[in-house]
């Protein structure tokens, strides 16, 4: 028998030699053509704005919809109650995706896109030409337009377009002492914003459960907690899911958001899963400084060697449980795909917690889990709390003073 050295050296030759075997395995099946840029198509929240450029409000012009957000913010505040409610109504997905609009009109113009895009998918149902795919979709999409436009949800951004675009806010971004940002990976769309089966693994289920484990950790502490799904995420784990082409368009997305779609100045936290890591890692070097911590699980990679390549001055946690399948997808970038250097490991510098109970890769929300326990400490900026992962046993390093935790 042949034995071989299993030097680290030797190892990482190894692995890049598998990555170029799955780089060519998906070229092979999916077409060289993926890994460019998709053609430009025309989004209805495109078509909204470019309607928005040529209104105005009782003869007056509006302002360009790209304006900063400090102008738009200005603008909409020079207006009566009246006047911004029919914006609201007017224009629903362009001042809905607006940042610098105020909030509760965000809420009420998405509320209205979303009644729109019911009545749309309510009649594509019945169109003959479709296929009973066609009409089941159809039927699915409705069915999700109208939960989310029921019940006082507090919808912050959204686009029907395609697989969607969606953001819901838990809590009050207005009066909160901390924010906390749910960054979702693969497969999130419309349809699998929210599940029945297996809720935790779903943005919705991400943020309530964290949202709830942070007002459980410190309840002295007002938190809000948006699940943040508007990007185009991969569909699956094919070309684009090696790639950070949508990371890249997601970074711009969110960097927006924090720049300047929240109010007030309290600090944010990024919470970060499976393909969503490679968001936050595309987008750290440009976050504002109101940007305290990131916090990655399941990680396939940051799209960099170590944390200090981020180029952030937020603090960057990372865990991952025993039984998720990431850790066997190989920590290298070869040629564009594959995403960096491993975050949990000793060499990339991040701070490693415990995530002892949680279970395969969708399993880090989960309510009782310690890996939601310690996303809750770090929400809370409760950091003496958290418990660092065995082998990394000095994660708290660099905080000092009781922590306001209740936590054992």
């Amino acid at each position: 028998m042949t034995s071989f050295d299993s030097s680290p050296h030797q190892l990482n030759v190894w692995r890049a030699l598998l990555a170029l075997a799955v780089v060519f395995v998906m070229l092979a099946t999916t077409g060289w053509t993926a890994v460019r840029q998709h053609k430009a198509v025309t989004s209805p929240v495109q078509a909204a704005l470019s309607a928005w450029e040529h209104g105005r409000v009782d003869g007056h012009a509006l302002p360009a919809p790209d304006s900063s957000p400090a102008r738009l913010s200005h603008f909409f505040a020079s207006l009566t109650a009246p006047q911004r409610e029919r914006l609201a109504e007017r224009y629903p997905l362009a001042v809905g995706n607006m940042n610098g609009a105020p909030l509760s009109l965000r809420y009420r113009a998405n509320h209205v896109a979303l009644e729109h895009a019911r009545e749309v998918a309510h009649k594509r149902m019945f169109d003959k030409r479709l296929s009973d795919v066609g009409h089941a979709d159809a039927k699915k999409r409705m069915q999700r337009f109208a939960h989310l436009a029921a019940g006082g949800r507090e919808i912050l951004a959204f686009d029907p377009m395609g697989g969607g675009r969606v953001a819901e806010v838990f809590g009050d971004i207005r009066t909160a002492d901390r924010i906390s940002i749910v960054v979702p990976g693969v497969g999130t769309n419309l349809l699998t914003f929210e599940r029945t089966s297996r809720p935790y693994s779903a943005p919705v289920g991400m943020a309530r459960a964290l949202y709830a484990a942070e007002r459980a950790e410190s309840p002295g502490t007002r938190t809000a907690v948006i699940a943040w799904a508007d990007y185009t995420a991969p569909d699956g784990l094919g070309v684009d899911a090696a790639t950070a082409m949508r990371a890249d368009e997601g970074a711009v997305r969110l960097n927006a958001l924090l720049h300047g779609g929240l109010p007030g100045r309290a600090p944010v936290e990024l919470f970060c899963h499976s393909y969503g890591t490679v968001l936050c890692g595309v987008a750290a070097h440009r976050l504002p400084a109101r940007v305290t911590d990131i916090a990655v699980a399941g990680s396939p990679g940051m799209r960099t060697r170590n944390a200090a390549g981020l180029g952030t001055h937020a603090r960057v946690w990372a865990t991952r449980d025993k039984d998720d399948w990431i850790q066997d997808v190989p920590y290298l970038e070869v040629g564009g795909l594959g995403h960096g250097a491993d975050p949990v490991s000793s060499a990339f510098g991040s701070r490693v917690f415990a995530a002892g109970d949680a279970k395969g890769h969708a399993g880090y929300f989960t309510p009782g889990t310690e890996s939601l326990a310690n996303f809750a400490d770090i929400g809370t900026g409760s950091y003496r709390s958290v418990r660092c992962a065995d082998s990394h046993p000095d994660c708290r390093n660099g905080f000092s003073g009781e922590s306001p935790s209740r936590r054992a």
